[in-house]
């Protein structure tokens, strides 16, 4: 009898030494014999490809254009610190270009004359430090040879300074440094002009920024946008303003405390005081009082010191009176905060970060400040920072009291309650 289609698979399965060897159960996973490669797998790989070679290029075209990124940041902030008076110009009948060279000028006109002054200030302690320098220099030999004994003269220093290695290698190294100094310089300069010409460009054409950021937004977010301006240039005007009215105010005072004591360029000097310490976050006030104090020095070692109690009175008046009474309605940040923002805008953009990180969290503050609900505080004692007195019991000054009043020897009030009870 023939085998039949249904019994013929059985067969050939059963006979171990057939022709035909055992068909096996199919693989999950395994591609079949034959089978071609998907069809979305080179598009795949060409688009993974792609995203990298993306990647790359933009990560190399935004570390070639972190200088200029930074540089139009500045001048964002700069134009939304001279908003206020652009836009106080503009609404009186003046045209906003012409506004903002105004400004411009007359913050070029500010910075150019305290330059010069502090400049005329160094050049005259330098003229009169190295024409001095010779009775410095004898005053000094003459006390090392009464101290030690000894037997030195200035021309025999003055030889050996000239034949030193010393000073023929550091003659070397500025020479050769002058060129890396002037390309410092003129990258510096054409920075600043950078910075000059997009914060122009942002303050003159102010509205007309806004309007084409707006337009490609919906009206929602619109009103959004322009109230985030609206808040920042309100947080970075009065930041600038308060801090020009503070720096005015130290320099008034300081200038007064020179002039008593008769320390040379007491003027350019409070106007030192005055910019430094407000403008130069946390240092600042360091920076600002070590020159007056190191030429008050060379009038009397005591003025210096007079000028040290005097700069830290005049910050702790500063800090808690005055500080905060002129920004309550500009900047009112925590100081807590203020320096934290301060540290992570020097770690992320270094000095152009501590300048502008005061501003950017005020104004991010405040922002967040008008979208985020707020509850009344319940009445709790502890929201006030006083222990609950329920569970904590008598304090330790009670308890001194209480042991004091019964005498040594006597239980507490409590254990003799439970010897009652227990009796």
């Amino acid at each position: 009898m023939a085998p039949t289609d249904d019994t013929g698979p059985i067969a050939r399965q059963a006979s171990p030494f057939g022709t035909t060897p055992p068909t096996r159960p199919p693989v999950e996973g395994a591609a079949a014999p034959g089978a071609r490669m998907p069809r979305w797998l080179p598009r795949a790989m060409v688009l993974a490809l792609a995203l990298v070679a993306a990647f790359q290029l933009g990560s190399w075209a935004f570390h070639q254009l972190t200088g200029l990124l930074i540089n139009i940041l500045i001048a964002f902030f700069l134009a939304l610190a001279i908003e206020p008076a652009v836009s106080w110009m503009a609404t009186r009948g003046m045209r906003r270009g012409l506004a903002t060279f105004l400004v411009f000028l007359g913050l070029a006109i500010v910075s150019a004359g305290f330059i010069v002054l502090l400049g005329s200030m160094l050049a005259g302690q330098i003229i009169k430090m190295v024409e001095g320098f010779p009775d410095y220099l004898d005053s000094v030999i003459h006390w090392i040879n009464q101290t030690f004994h000894s037997d030195l003269k200035r021309v025999d220093i003055q030889k050996g300074l000239l034949r030193s290695d010393w000073l023929r290698k550091y003659a070397q190294n500025s020479a050769a440094g002058v060129l890396d100094v002037s390309a410092q310089v003129l990258g510096g300069l054409f920075q600043l002009l950078t910075v000059t010409l997009f914060s122009f460009y942002f303050a003159a054409d102010g509205p007309r920024l806004r309007r084409a950021l707006c337009s490609v937004l919906p009206p929602a977010r619109q009103a959004e946008v322009l109230r985030a301006w609206e808040i920042a240039v309100d947080k970075t005007g009065g930041y600038l303003y308060s801090r020009a009215l503070m720096a005015l105010i130290s320099g008034i005072a300081h200038y007064i405390l020179l002039e008593a004591l008769g320390v040379p360029y007491a003027p350019v000097l409070g106007v030192w005081v005055g910019l430094v310490s407000q403008f130069i976050p946390t240092i600042g006030t360091y920076l600002a009082g070590a020159l007056p104090m190191l030429i008050a020095f060379t009038v009397d070692p005591w003025y210096a010191l007079w000028v040290l109690v005097f700069v830290v009175v005049y910050q702790q008046f500063e800090n808690y009176m005055l500080q905060p009474k002129l920004t309550s309605k500009t900047v009112d940040i925590h100081p807590a905060v203020a320096f934290g923002s301060v540290i992570a805008g020097t770690a992320l953009l270094g000095a152009v970060g501590a300048l502008i990180a005061i501003p950017a969290v005020a104004t991010l503050q405040a922002f967040l400040g008008a979208y985020v609900k707020r509850y009344d505080v319940t009445d709790d004692p502890r929201v006030q920072g006083h222990r609950s007195r329920v569970a904590a019991g008598p304090g330790l000054l009670a308890r001194v009291r209480g042991m004091w009043a019964r005498g040594p020897g006597m239980p507490e009030p409590e254990a003799r309650g439970a010897e009652e009870a227990s009796s």
